[in-house]
């Protein structure tokens, strides 16, 4: 299935159909499905974990969870019935104080396939002291990491000689090449001149899938692995398209993808999904809450089936 070095596979509908997503049993359960941990929103934000929370859900995972600030806690339970809803709480700039890890124990006990941090947090310094002290509780999640919570891996090689990112690969990141940029100590010329490049230097700097954002999007992986995927509907690039992006790629690691799968056919999903609004609506002028409920859709137009 993969492309080996420096060579780039091109994601398409014949690809996902010969790379099949797991499948539940006819007779499973939500447990079989996956459990997804969405952790974000903030006072100023607290929509972006609603879309990423939704769209996790609409790409098939089971179980919802989802952690917040305690400030917002209520109006987010109040939009996602389907999830159990945990309220933070917060720094003075908005982000979640690390000494808060604790009343995650419960779901440290529990069989979390899946997490996703990020949407909509702010106060970057404490989310990423944040991410640092959550990670060693979840070791066997696939974590997707979104927005400010990826400045946990600025500085990577210390990242990874510290020993917070070793062995299996298990991270997914989606940055655009503005973080990107910022994340690598480079330029934003410089990372869209060569993404595929930004994007390999990355994922093996972090041991992390990269999902580099932008009109073609590079994936890249640890091993050597490339995938690309050119996009063709502008109506994508509006506010809170990411953060549903990443809450597909979590539905899909929960349910059983791997993280190269989950990012490569996440990608897939969301743009198949923005076509679909595009014919429907028009090119422009969808909103980012409604391209969630086109997954379940599209996931049947790509082909998905039994592993």
């Amino acid at each position: 299935m993969a492309a080996i070095d420096s060579a780039v596979t091109t994601l398409d509908a014949d690809l996902l159909q010969a790379w099949p997503l797991p499948m539940p049993s006819p007779d499973g359960d939500k447990e079989e499905r996956g459990h997804v941990l969405v952790i974000g929103g903030s006072r100023q934000m607290p929509g972006a974990v609603i879309l990423a929370a939704t769209a996790a859900l609409r790409a098939g995972a089971g179980k919802l969870s989802v952690a917040t600030g305690q400030s917002v806690a209520q109006l987010v339970a109040s939009a996602l019935p389907e999830s159990r809803v945990i309220g933070l709480p917060e720094t003075d700039g908005g982000g979640i104080p690390a000494h808060c890890v604790d009343l995650f124990e419960p779901l440290a006990r529990r069989n979390l396939d899946a997490i996703l941090i990020g949407p909509g947090m702010q106060d970057e310094n404490a989310v990423c002291t944040f991410v640092r002290a959550l990670l060693p509780q979840f070791p066997d999640a696939k974590i997707v990491l979104d927005a400010c919570a990826m400045a946990v891996v600025r500085g990577s090689q210390a990242y990874q000689e510290d020993g917070e990112n070793t062995g299996p690969t298990r991270l997914i990141l989606t940055p655009h090449a503005g973080e990107m940029a910022r994340l690598l100590g480079d330029d934003k010329q410089t990372v869209r001149a060569d993404p595929h490049g930004a994007a390999r230097d990355a994922a093996k700097n972090w041991n992390a899938v990269v999902a580099l954002k932008g009109a073609t999007t590079c994936i890249a992986a640890p091993s050597g692995q490339n995938w690309e995927h050119a996009g063709d509907n502008i109506g994508l690039a509006s506010s809170g398209s990411g953060d549903v992006l990443a809450g597909i790629i979590a539905g899909l690691a929960a349910r059983g993808a791997s993280v190269e799968q989950a990012a490569a056919c996440g990608v897939m999903l969301h743009a198949q999904a923005g076509r679909r609004l595009a014919q429907r609506i028009g090119p422009l002028g969808f909103l980012a809450r409604e391209i969630a409920d086109e997954v379940p859709a599209a996931l049947a137009s790509l082909g998905s089936r039994t592993a």
